[in-house]
Parts: C-alpha cells; structure tokens; sequence
C-alpha cells in the first residue's frame, strides 16, 4: 500500500505527486471487532477535488485494505451498527429520486453487513451529519440542520425553495455570533434526529414501558414524511425542535448504550451573549425531554462518552481563559444518578480529550499534547492512576475491541501521515503495529530531528529539524523557520497544509518550534505568553533559530521565516521588530489587533486574554504589529482567503495598504473562494509554487519566475 510516485523517488519532487497522496481520516471499528473501516481521500479524475471512500482495513494486519465505496460524491463518516452494517455519509443520489430531484446533500447511507449495495436511510434539504450509534440496540442519531418552524423534511424543503424563489439571501440575527470559520449562521439550525430503529432491523416496543417518540406539534408520535425513506419501518424523532445559536455545538453527542438518552453538548450565552459557554444535556430520546448534567459559569465541558453500562459519562471539562490565566483542562466524570461530577485527573499537567471508556468501565482513555507528541493514556476510574500507553507520535480516534484484547487509532508523526494500528490495551510507551492501508510513503526527502534550546529564564524550548538530503557541512542548508498557528497548539503531527518535507525536497531545512504559549508543556508554559504575544513567544523562537544556525549543516547567512493564523502573527511581528530574515511569508495572520478582536467569529474567546479595547487598550497597544508598521523592510508575501472568518480577510488588506504606501517590497497572494485554509487541490498547489517562487527570489537569489496560472 505504499504511494508510488511518477518516477520520482518520493512524492514531494512534484505538487501532483503530493496531493495525489491517499490521505486517512476516521476510523471505525465493528460491535464483533473483525472489520476496521477508514475514510481515504483521493484526488478525483479531473484532480480539482478530493474524492473520498471508504477502505476496510484487516485489524490483525495480515490482509491488504479494500475499497469498500465508489460514487463521485464520495463517502465519510464511517460508524458501524450492533448489526454489523456500516453506516455513512454521503451526497451520492438516491436512486428513488425524480429526474427533476434537487442536488443530493449528504444523507445518512448504509452497507449490509454481507455486502451488497448501500441503502438511503434519512435524507435533509440541509444534509446530515455526526452520526452516531448505540452499542446495544440497532439505533442511530443524526444531526440535520432545519429552518426555523419546519416539522420535517418537506415543510424545512418548501421554506428553502420559498427563500430561493423569493431570491432571500439574508440573515436576522437577534444574538451572537453570527459566524463561524468560513460559513454564515443561520436560518437554519442543527436538530438531532433520533431513528428509533434502523430500517429493516427494528425492535418490538413495549407501549407501556416505552414511549413513542415526540412530535414536534406536541406529545403525539412522530410521523416518518413521505420523502423520508423507510417510512413503513422507522421512525424518525426530532430531538431538539427549538434549535437555534444552543445547537453550535450540536455535531458533539454520543448516543449512550441502550439508545434510550442523548449527551450533547450545547452553547450557552452569558452578558447578553457578548460571552459563550458549553454545557452538556442529557436528552430523553423517548419523549425528548432533557436536563442538564455538566455545567459551571466559568467553564466549558465538551465529548462526551458513555460508559458500558450507561450509569457515567465522561467528558473534557475546560476552565474559562481570563486576563490573568489561560484556559486549563481535565477529564470529567459523571454520575448520571447522583446527578454529580468529579474531577479524574487533578494532577495531570496536560490537557487531555477525546475520552472513551475501557470494556469494563473501570477506566477511560485519551488522547492529550506532551513534549510534541500526542500519546494515548488510561486513566483509572477508581485510583485516578494514570497510564501511558505510547510513546512518540500523534494518535486520534481511538476505537476498542469489545472484548478489550486491542485498541486501534489513527497514528501520524512528522515523519509519516496517518495510518491505522492497533496498540496492546496492557502496554506501556509501546510502538504499535502499523496495519496495511493507502498512503503510505516509502521515502521522504530529508530526516526528521529534535532540538532543544536553553532560554535565559531557564526553559527548554523544542523544536523539530527537518534536515534536507545532502545537508551538510561543505552544503549549508538554507534555514526557514516555520511557526505554528493556534496559539494553543504544538508541532506533533503531521500536517498536508503545512508540510516542511516539500520544502526539504527543495533544499531547505525547517525549523518546527513549540514557543511559549504551546500546549503540551504544562500550564505554566502557557502562562509564559499568555496575553504578551510579542514577548516571550517571539523571544523563544529568536532562540530556537539561534541553537538551528549553530548547526554546520545550517546555512546561517540565507534565512525566512513563515507562519499561518497566529503564525502569521508571529510572522508579522518578526517582520516588524528584526531584518535578520531574507523573506517572511504570513498567510491568514493578525496585523491590527483591535480591528481584529471585533471582526473575528468568536471575538469574545480574544477578548478574554486581551480585555476590552475600549477599557484594556494596554495589550492591543503593546502586541499589534501594525503598531510598529514602519520597521519593516523584509520582503513579504502576503497570503489571505476571503472565506476566512477568524481570521478575516481585513488583516490581510490593511497589512498589504500598510506595506505598499511605505515601499516595502511586497506580494498578495488573495483566495476569493477559499478560507483560513486552503483546500482544493489547485489552489494548494498555487499556494506552495507562489511561497516557492517567493522563497527562491529572496532566499536563494533566483529570478522571481510567477506561477504559470497566475
């Protein structure tokens, strides 16, 4: 299953031999543990699109994957029933429909378990999403965004066909936010839909024990419409039929072990909304009636897990970022009968998540940052002990064997994109087995190193070095520093956006480094940079750079320096306040930090660390490079998308005024159609060859050769 490239030795010569890379995302693991089914990205036939299927992979790795899906609008979301059949989303058209139907948005598929062909099982104007399944009972939820006031899929379709034909684009907003990443809020909302029962497996109910699914008129039985599928053999309960900005959270939920309850994680508004926070409900899935099991004024909580036996949950619970502290997490247990909670890991200095319970209930794993890695522990329910299970590596969808003899997870690194193994439950710091799957790679084009730096408060900054072939001391390598967005984040993985071995390919070695503000440290690591962006965080990197040029395989006198989000901040702010660099490259960065606390998706999330420009001007005035605008004279290449709504697109504009009216030598890069990131294949590939060209000019001293499609 490894990648092979066209003629070339490894597949970062060549844009189109990277981005026809099959890439991994989910996993899913059947009730009886012999199938293990991933999502694989491809590049479509007409390479402007990825295409996405679905592979089985063999969990005791003796077997090739296979390809499971095929349809041009492709398949994800992959969850297996306690039937066996694999559930999926997808956009491929019902074959029911009329030549005249509208354009299929993902509706809620299955695969027998034997095989055969995929079957509609819910369809929504809007789409279907975060599905999920009972462990005991064939039963699935589903989160489907509705219009306000449609009952069911017919009247939510007539309110957007009357808004089409009526050509209404445009959105009341009566609270906020009103936006998120790259998409507008409203006027339609998450609902969770509850089938009772999967189609052609459906339970006998006991009336007098078990209560039909509510209605959204009132307290009658709901009603399968006519264009749902399967409308003789399931019903369909809508769960949540006053979603509205409380359902932002809605693709969070779990479905807990006998299908009778729904944990979901809802947004709540504090000061007149000008505050967000989460808290989770626990919906009856019979009548629909809810109540609220984890919830503090000055915290988040969020993935939530049912245990085996339904009596617990647990989840993530985060304390609210302040001014003086940045935000702190820890698991979360929850006694659904005592209606209580407790805290399972005190003493753990990490930020742990994605839980999920051990067969027997007596502990949870998870997933949490250290030292640039993201390894898996136990925790132990009773003693509150804590185990982990790997050592080095990024892992993530964690899914275990019901008989607890395995536990299987997407595993990635610097080195190696995602691939499915399977870990030993009992092991410590182990490697795992790496199973047969697409995407592969044989070879990169460089080695991957660690480097730690002493600072001058005593703190060991790391970083990963990617070195180029050939590096050496008779052949420096120029250096580019390359700096991680979030701020809360940490180079652990590997990254398609963000790829350090297409640069290696071309000679250069990147450093990766994890300054001040990173997770993965502890707490006081974080608090290092908290709400001083310019400081610390940026005298770390100027570190690290310093302990990468010491190197003799380091080409000390041709350097940049690059970064994305809050990358781009750093990226501006070292434009700003040093000309050591020969280029920087910002792309989707801050450059007018006020501007930006009141234009961004979330703005109250910033105005925790920052305070209120209008009362708190202190850090906006001594952390905003646009502030020190005038020291610039670095090269620049500015890279923004349009679609970008955290970060959006007015940074890049006034960062390009500000850099043209004082003649600074400078390009724009400018996405009309893509967001804070840039995901089709042709336009990430004008990505790379533009900071190629750009990097080339000012780094190696080439002629400035502009793309071809530019």
């Amino acid at each position: 299953m490894t990648h092979n490239t066209s003629g070339h030795a490894h597949p970062f010569a060549e844009l189109a031999d990277y981005n026809a890379i099959p890439r991994l995302g989910g996993l899913a693991l059947s009730p009886d543990g012999t199938r293990l089914v991933t999502s694989v990205a491809m590049l479509d036939p007409e390479k402007t699109t990825w295409q996405t299927a679905l592979w089985e992979v063999d969990p005791e790795g003796k077997n090739s994957a296979r390809r499971l899906t095929r349809s041009a609008a492709g398949e994800s979301s992959p969850v297996f029933a306690l039937s066996g059949e694999l559930l999926f989303s997808s956009a491929r058209p019902d074959p029911a429909a009329t030549k005249d139907a509208e354009e299929p948005k993902p509706g809620l598929w299955a695969l027998p378990a034997g095989g055969g062909e995929a079957r509609l099982l819910l369809s929504r104007p809007g789409g279907v999403s975060a599905i999920v399944t009972a462990r005991d009972i064939d039963a699935v939820a589903v989160v489907a965004a509705m219009n306000p006031g449609a009952k069911d899929a017919k009247s939510d379709g007539e309110r957007r066909k009357a808004r089409k034909e009526a050509g209404v684009t445009a959105l009341l907003h009566e609270d906020y936010p009103v936006r998120s990443w790259d998409r507008d809020l409203g006027p339609a909302w998450p609902h969770v839909l509850f089938l009772a029962a999967i189609p052609e497996h459906a339970p006998a109910r006991d009336p007098a024990t078990d209560a039909e699914p509510a209605d959204l008129a009132g307290d009658q039985p709901a009603q399968p419409t006519s264009d749902d599928p399967a409308p003789d053999s399931v019903e369909i309960s809508d769960l949540t039929p006053q979603a509205g900005l409380t359902s932002l959270g809605g693709d969070d939920l779990a479905l807990s072990p006998d299908g009778t309850r729904i944990a979901r994680t809802v947004e709540v508004a504090d000061d007149g909304g000008a505050q967000r926070r989460t808290r989770i409900e626990l919906v009856d899935t019979g009548s629909g009636a809810s109540r609220v099991v984890a919830e503090g004024e000055d915290c988040n909580f969020g993935e939530p897990a049912f245990s085996p036996d339904g009596a617990f949950l647990v989840c993530y619970r985060e304390t609210n970022s302040s001014y003086d502290e940045p935000p702190d997490l820890t698991l979360w247990l929850i006694d659904l009968a005592a209606d209580s909670g407790r805290d399972l890991t005190p003493d753990l200095d990490l930020w742990p998540g994605t839980p999920t319970w051990t067969p027997d209930g007596s502990g949870a794993y998870f997933t949490a940052t250290e030292l640039g890695h993201h390894p898996v522990f136990r925790v132990d329910v009773g003693s509150g002990a804590i185990t982990r299970l790997t050592a080095g590596g990024y892992y993530s969808d964690l899914q275990v064997a019901t008989d607890g003899s395995a536990l299987y997870a997407l595993r990635s690194a610097y080195d190696s994109p995602f691939r499915p193994v399977r870990l030993d439950p009992s092991g410590v710091d182990q490697e795992p087995v790496t199973l047969p799957s697409p995407g592969a790679i044989e070879q990169l084009p460089g080695t991957l190193q660690r480097i730690d730096t002493e600072t001058d408060d005593a703190t060991t900054i790391r970083s990963w070095l990617v070195l180029p072939k050939g590096a050496n001391s008779d052949s420096p390598a120029p250096l580019l520093l390359w700096i991680h967005g979030g701020p809360l984040m940490s180079w652990n993985a590997w990254s398609w956006r963000w790829c350090p071995w297409l640069m290696a390919a071309r000679g250069y070695a990147v450093l990766l480094p994890d300054p001040a503000l990173s997770d993965g440290y502890g707490q006081d690591f974080v608090r290092r940079g908290w709400g001083q962006w310019g400081g610390t965080p940026y005298t770390d990197l100027m570190a690290a750079t310093d302990a990468a040029l010491e190197r003799p395989e380091i080409d000390r006198t041709r350097t940049a320096a690059m970064g994305g989000s809050f990358g781009g901040y750093m990226a501006n702010w070292i434009a700003t306040h040093t000309d050591r660099f020969d280029a920087i490259v910002t792309h989707a960065s801050l450059w007018h930090l006020d501007g930006f606390s009141g234009a961004t998706d979330a703005s109250y999330y910033w105005e925790k660390e920052f305070g209120d420009p209008l009362t708190q001007p202190q850090r906006y005035d001594a952390n905003s490079p646009h502030k020190f605008a005038d020291n610039i004279s670095t090269p620049m290449l500015v890279i923004h998308g349009d679609k970008d709504y955290r970060v959006p697109i007015g940074e890049g504009l006034r960062l390009w005024y500000d850099l043209r009216k004082r003649g600074v030598e400078s390009k724009f890069l400018y996405f009309p159609d893509e967001n804070h990131w840039v995901l089709t294949p042709g336009n990430a590939a004008i990505w790379y060859e533009t900071v190629f060209a750009f990097l080339a000019q000012h780094v190696l001293g080439q002629p400035w050769e502009r793309p071809e499609l530019l």
